[in-house]
């Protein structure tokens, strides 16, 4: 079994794609950075108003906004377009340069997606969305190192937001590189900021099923297919966990649940086949 199985199943749905995995923007979210009044170097941080734009900041704005509708919809030729007239409109806009690089990375152009995420910190050094996305990108290339570097200087910045999701990649990246114990830490502290995300909650409760550790596997699976976030996947880890531990009601329910809501699914097929080692 492969632990990449678990994570494509949720990988195959953008939105989960998007919003779970990738990191976004900081200035679309509202920060902008205000110099000390002892005129020290420290700064602050401070809610972004209309009045803080500028004209072409405030147009460039709109552009990345509407590319990232389109992006979610799938439409990376007219979000593209709307990203260069962003540019055209600001060049110094960090999110028109993040958001190009996601588009690329959806494309699998992952040498257009890193120079643009480069643009972007070369605009704005250390931004731990832009790190979070590096990373992700590297683990694509399976260059795991790269990848796990530029997550841990996401999660050095104290004012990062993301954790959760920064974490989760980072664990995702672990296991795809065979660091199963390190990979389960990782999942382990994402869980403990987001618990309904169903990527961490899958991918730890199968991480455990591979250990053995199968009553804190039935935890993690159990709580992920009480909700409505629950797949066929899901569904199918949870009925090898109830087996293992010899739930035998525990497992028909949850394979009648399998067959009724995901009939034509290869989970199904092997529940069929009565093989259970997939």
């Amino acid at each position: 079994m492969k632990t990449v199985t678990g994570i494509d199943a949720w990988m195959r749905l953008d939105r989960w794609l998007i919003i779970m995995v990738m990191g976004y923007f900081s200035v679309l979210t509202g920060c902008a950075s205000k110099a000390d009044q002892s005129g020290a170097s420290a700064t602050r941080t401070e809610i972004v108003t209309e009045s803080d734009e500028s004209s072409e900041r405030r147009r460039a704005r709109i552009r990345v906004e509407l590319a990232l509708g389109y992006f979610e919809q799938g439409k990376t030729n007219i979000a593209l377009d709307e990203i260069k007239q962003a540019i055209a409109a600001d060049p110094t806009f960090v999110d028109a340069y993040s958001l190009r690089g996601l588009v690329y990375m959806r494309l699998n152009d992952f040498g257009f997606a890193e120079d643009s995420f480069n643009k972007a910190l070369s605009l704005k050094p250390q931004n731990a969305n832009v790190l979070h996305n590096l990373g992700w990108l590297k683990c694509q290339q399976a260059l795991y190192p790269q990848a796990l570097k530029y997550f841990g200087q996401a999660l050095s910045d104290p004012l990062y937001g993301e954790r959760a999701k920064t974490l989760m990649a980072q664990g995702l990246c672990q296991s795809r590189a065979g660091m199963r114990q390190e990979a389960e830490a990782s999942l382990l502290k994402s869980y403990e900021y987001d618990a309904g995300n169903p990527i961490t909650g899958y991918n730890l409760a199968y991480l455990l099923y591979q250990k053995e550790d199968h009553v804190r596997a039935q935890f993690y699976v159990r709580r992920l297919n009480n909700s409505e976030l629950a797949n066929a996947e899901s569904l199918w880890l949870g009925v090898k966990v109830e087996k293992r531990l010899g739930n035998n009601e525990a497992m028909t329910q949850l394979a009648t649940q399998l067959e009724k809501r995901f009939p034509q699914s290869r989970e199904a097929a092997a529940y069929h086949r009565g093989v259970f080692d997939e």
